[in-house]
């Protein structure tokens, strides 16, 4: 199964199918999956220790993107099963690969990543064709 490139976010309030067709989703929006650092069991391994680090001794920050789900989408959603009630949790679409756009847009460091008004990805430059 390949991997397909994902151009654009998926609008808010639809509805999709699973992958496998198992269950359907109503997307509530896109989100950052985080990976707390604090949950790491003790003791943890870095490079920059060359050893053991005792988990009160963690350098750097918290909450850190998750390498796994980096270059796949992933939103916050309602799972809408039948015969059940509407469950909320976040899915990521591993089925799905980010453009380079879309991924600058999402797991940005620059500091314009965390103005107010870059709720959305901007539009793809669109240059005539020669």
């Amino acid at each position: 199964m390949s991997r397909s490139e994902a151009q654009e976010l998926l609008a808010c309030g639809s509805v999709h199918t699973s992958p496998g067709g198992q269950y359907s989703f109503r997307v509530i929006g896109p989100c950052c999956r985080l990976f707390d650092r604090e949950e790491l069991p003790w003791p943890c391994c870095r490079l920059v220790w060359r050893s053991k680090e005792p988990s009160w001794r963690r350098v750097g920050r918290r909450f850190v993107p998750d390498l796994a789900a980096r270059r796949c989408p992933s939103y916050a959603v309602e799972l809408l099963q039948p015969g059940s009630r509407p469950t909320a949790t976040v899915l990521t679409l591993f089925s799905q690969t980010f453009s380079r756009e879309l991924q600058e847009w999402w797991y940005s460091r620059l500091p314009r990543s965390m103005q107010a008004d870059n709720g959305t990805p901007a539009e793809p430059s669109k240059t005539p064709a020669a």
